[in-house]
């Protein structure tokens, strides 16, 4: 989006539209697991990351829309476990904030400056996006309010 490169090309993940069979862990095995790693403070990404390294029950769990038929943000929903910001918004507030700070202490930074100008467009971009749905109608992107998003205060 701000770069003048065309981007690098993802490894795609294997077609495969069945589980394992070496991964035969049960359906609400598994959404109970993502709940409680939610209620620890994890991302819907790093849940994901958690199930494939450590598993449920000591076993791995590649891919939990495989294995349960919805998506790790679904499951959340269900159980309105779901964080209270998009990961995608949160993540770049949090970059914006860090990059503001940065700014702050390095005013003549001005390779961090674009950087920090380019991550408030994507931002506001992509409240636009959510207003109504995942983010308040009135929300509008500042320094101050995404801090108090965050809950950096």
């Amino acid at each position: 989006m701000h770069t003048r490169r065309r981007g690098s090309s993802d490894s795609d993940k294997p077609a495969a539209d069945e589980p394992p069979e070496w991964s035969d862990v049960d359906e609400d095995a598994i959404e109970e697991r993502v709940v409680e790693l939610a209620e620890q403070g994890h991302s819907p990404s790093e849940i994901g990351l958690k199930l494939r390294d450590e598993g449920v029950q000591g076993t791995p769990i590649p891919d939990v829309s495989l294995a349960t038929g919805k998506k790790v943000t679904e499951i959340l929903e269900e159980n309105e476990a779901e964080p209270d910001l998009p990961e995608d918004l949160r993540n770049l507030l949090e970059r914006a904030v860090r990059l503001r700070d940065h700014m702050d202490e390095n005013p003549g930074d001005y390779q961090n400056k674009r950087a920090l100008q380019n991550t408030q467009s994507k931002i506001r971009r992509l409240i636009d996006y959510y207003r109504g749905d995942e983010v308040d109608e009135d929300f509008t992107y500042s320094y101050d309010n995404a801090v108090e998003a965050l809950g950096l205060e």
